[in-house]
């Protein structure tokens, strides 16, 4: 049997363990999206970025793996309980927005992404998070999902967009806006 792909799904259903699912199915959208994500930054964690984003950006990672997890446990109904998003991944992401929130002026206009390439890979991703966030609440439209869940994606989004400006900042640049 090959290794890389097996032809079950070629009639758009997904093999999950014992189950079939649809390929349509809103939790198999939020996964795709959830794993776009994740190798995106996989492609921004392996160039030539600072250690500490590195870091950052490898803690997002995992964190993205573990709501995997819980929305597949909620897709496959299954009884066993969900590997738990400690709150500390949230107090980390918020912790990190003050410290950049209070080393730089507030946005007054929109800021035009794109000043260095690591901002417009950083303002790529925090778009992209704001589309998995949505296709996260989509899938969970019973409410089952840790509500904590909801709060790190909600936050991942305002990371990036900090992390943006305080590159464009830390480059000089002046970080062009909409007039």
């Amino acid at each position: 049997m090959p290794i890389f792909y097996t032809g079950k799904g070629d009639k758009g259903v997904s093999h999950v363990g014992k189950k079939k699912i649809q390929k349509t199915n809103p939790f198999v959208e939020a996964l795709g999206q959830l794993d776009e994500l994740n190798s995106m930054l996989g492609v921004l964690k392996s160039t030539k970025v600072k250690k500490d984003l590195a870091g950052t950006l490898h803690e997002v990672q995992e964190s993205l793996f573990i709501i995997q997890a819980n929305l597949a446990y909620l897709m496959l109904k299954e009884k066993r309980t969900p590997p738990l998003l400690e709150p500390i991944k949230v107090e980390r992401i918020e912790a990190i927005i003050e410290r950049i929130e209070n080393k730089l002026n507030p946005a007054k206009k929109f800021v035009i992404s794109g000043t260095t390439h690591l901002s417009a890979w950083l303002d790529l991703l925090r778009a992209k998070s704001r589309n998995v966030e949505r296709s996260v609440l989509r899938s969970d439209a019973a409410g089952k999902l840790d509500p904590g869940i909801r709060v790190y994606l909600n936050r991942l989004s305002s990371l990036f967009f900090a992390l943006a400006r305080w590159e464009s900042r830390n480059k000089k640049e002046k970080y062009p806006s909409y007039k």
